[in-house]
């Protein structure tokens, strides 16, 4: 298994994890998206590697806040159904912890959906707190 960054070269192979992520999007808006995502200067994708193809992938974004400084957040956060409950996703948080600390970042925060019971439990368990509530407005 390899944990790698991945590049806008690598869309067409991430694109069935962004829909298992999103199911209800279609296919062409993720693979839409996910090439836009990588046009940004802030957008860093990670993927998780076996037997040739990508089972896992994240999303991290970039950013400076005044409450703590250089922050790298998660997004997008996956690993293929059939690879979890295996380890994996455990060890490739610590890959992208790893490559925030040689990069430079303070701090890790990412959002979950209230209802993913599973996540919270994963994200715990790696010495994640919560810190805040999201909130989202639908602008169309």
């Amino acid at each position: 298994m390899e944990f790698k960054k991945l590049s806008s070269n690598d869309v067409d192979s991430i694109v069935t994890l962004g829909c298992e992520l999103s199911p209800y999007t279609p296919v062409e808006t993720i693979r839409t998206r996910m090439s836009e995502m990588f046009q940004l200067g802030n957008y860093h994708c990670f993927g998780v590697i076996r037997d040739g193809y990508v089972i896992g992938i994240s999303s991290a974004w970039a950013s400076i806040r005044l409450y703590s400084g250089k922050q790298l957040e998660i997004d997008n956060f996956i690993i293929s159904k059939q690879y979890q409950a295996q380890g994996i996703g455990k060890d490739f948080l610590c890959y992208i912890e790893t490559w925030a600390k040689k990069e430079g970042f303070k701090t890790i925060e990412l959002n979950t959906f209230v209802t993913n019971a599973g996540s919270h439990k994963f994200y715990f368990n790696q010495g994640y707190t919560i810190q805040g509530y999201q909130f989202q407005k639908p602008l169309q």
